[in-house]
């Protein structure tokens, strides 16, 4: 059986975050695409735009000095325009480590992503790493 094609669609955008693709990312989310970060840390916050949202991803990266990784674990699909991505996440920064599990929760409209909802195991150590 065939992946379907919303689960398709944020394997693409898991795979280009990896590969610091973001003129791919770009591709696939909505120009008014909104990412909700939990938190409240520097880097949480609502972040609405294509061209916020990749400059938020940028800041992700700056900030752990490309140690951050993103492994995509499972996909879940409802068939009605949402996905579930559960992931392991970790990085380094200013001599902190985090190895976390998150999700974030993808709607998806036609073939674009136009809302994240981000999650995290521990909103708290979250919250320690980022601040």
């Amino acid at each position: 059986m065939a992946e379907h094609p919303h689960a398709q669609l944020v394997r693409r955008g898991y795979e280009a975050f990896e590969r610091g693709d973001m003129d791919a990312l770009r591709e696939l989310m909505a120009s008014d695409c909104t990412h909700h970060v939990p938190g409240s840390h520097p880097l949480s916050g609502d972040f609405k735009g294509v061209d916020a949202i990749v400059d938020m991803y940028g800041r992700l990266a700056a900030e752990t000095n490309g140690t951050m990784r993103a492994e995509l674990r499972s996909l879940l699909v409802d068939g009605r325009g949402h996905v579930v991505a559960v992931h392991h996440f970790s990085a380094d920064r200013n001599g902190k480590h985090i190895d976390d599990e998150g999700a974030i929760i993808f709607r998806i409209v036609g073939d674009k992503a136009t809302d994240l909802d981000e999650c995290v195991e521990d909103i708290d150590r979250a919250d320690e790493f980022w601040s």
